[in-house]
C-alpha cells in the first residue's frame, strides 16, 4: 500500500450551514439544553440578543473535517486547542479552514499540528485553534 504524503502548508477548506435542527440534535446528543441555544425569548435577554449555536458544534465540524478530509479517514485525534472568538448564529454558514502547520516524525507514526479556523459569513473568525492528530497511513 502507498503511504499518504502530507506536508506543511497543505490545506483543505469546506463550508457548513448551521441549522436549527443541528442545534436541537446537538442538545439531544449532549444533554446541553442551555436556553441560550434553544429558547429565543430567553436568548433575546442575553448579550447575544438571540439564540446562538453551541460552540462545540463548531468543534465537532472541525473534527469531521479532520476525519474525512485533512488528514482524512483513519486520523487519530490527540487533542484540540480552541478559542471561541464570536458567536455562531442559527443559519450561519461556517467556512472551515484546515492547514497543516507542523509535522513531527515519530518511530511508529507521525504527529501533525493542524490550524483549525472557522469563519462566519460576515468574515469574522468564530473559532480559532490547533488540532494535534496522528495522520493515517494508507
Amino acid at each position: 500500500m502507498e503511504e499518504k504524503k502530507f506536508y506543511v502548508g497543505q490545506k483543505y477548506e469546506f463550508d457548513k450551514t448551521i441549522s436549527d435542527e443541528d442545534v436541537k440534535k446537538f442538545a439531544e446528543v449532549t444533554g446541553d439544553f442551555n436556553p441560550l441555544h434553544l429558547d429565543e425569548e430567553f436568548a433575546k435577554t442575553t448579550m447575544f440578543g438571540g439564540r446562538i449555536a453551541h460552540g462545540m458544534i463548531g468543534a465537532g465540524i472541525i473534527s469531521g473535517g479532520l476525519a474525512m478530509y485533512l488528514p482524512g479517514t483513519g486520523t487519530t485525534y490527540l487533542g484540540q486547542e480552541l478559542s471561541f472568538k464570536n458567536p455562531v448564529r442559527i443559519g450561519d454558514t461556517i467556512h472551515v479552514e484546515l492547514e497543516i502547520i507542523e509535522l513531527i516524525p515519530k518511530k511508529k507514526f507521525d504527529i501533525a499540528k493542524i490550524r483549525t479556523t472557522c469563519i462566519n459569513s460576515k468574515g469574522e473568525i468564530v473559532i480559532d485553534g490547533t488540532a494535534t492528530v496522528i495522520p493515517p497511513r494508507v
